[in-house]
């Protein structure tokens, strides 16, 4: 087993042990932060993720965008391009379908599309992170596909975690993008990237 198989295993094992009650309050905490995040805040167009496997819950939060006007756009697998993603407009009444790893999305339709450079925000899940912004995602590459040139256009990746996520240093490979924020319910940790 590579150290990133590994890594990842042990974190979500971490993440796992979080109570309903745990998981509760950090959703909570995690509204209060992008609440007075200032980019978040300005933003009109905004990507989150349907929490899976344990992850920090955005939903409270996406709740309040759409009281506040804001269009939320979730990740949905591309249906002709394997290993990416597109974001579609998630709504209340948004018709939602399972992908083929069990995650909800909402139905594929192509005029509620957002292309990447007609996005604000895009907040990442994540397994693990490091002090330097390095992510560990799931495996899949789909977000370091997705945000591979995310300087050149106007979209900011937030990545969104729990505090427990957090390693001492995260094996980095070639195509692994870093994120200049990632947020858990305590803190905000920002990062220099090169290029921004």
């Amino acid at each position: 087993m590579n150290s990133r198989t590994a890594l990842r295993e042990k974190v979500r094992k971490r993440r796992k042990k979080l109570t309903p009650e745990e998981q509760q309050q950090a959703s909570k905490l995690l509204v209060e932060r992008l609440s007075t995040h200032q980019k978040v805040q300005s933003s009109r167009t905004i990507a989150f993720y349907l929490a899976n496997d344990s992850e920090l819950d955005p939903m409270p939060f996406i709740k309040l965008c759409w009281q506040q006007g804001k269009q939320v756009y979730l990740p949905v697998l591309h249906p002709f391009c394997s290993g990416h993603l597109l974001f579609l407009l998630f709504e209340e009444n948004s018709i939602m379908v399972k992908n083929h790893y069990g995650i909800f999305e909402p139905k594929l339709e192509v005029s509620k599309i957002c292309p990447l450079d007609q996005l604000d925000v895009l907040c990442t899940p994540l397994v693990a992170f490091d002090n330097s912004g390095a992510r560990l995602g799931m495996g899949s590459g789909f977000y370091d596909r997705t945000l591979a040139n995310w300087q050149q256009h106007k979209v900011y990746p937030i990545g969104l975690a729990h505090d427990c996520q957090q390693v001492d240093k995260v094996p980095v490979e070639h195509w692994d993008i870093p994120l200049p924020e990632i947020l858990t319910p305590t803190k905000s940790h920002q990062f220099k990237i090169e290029n921004y």
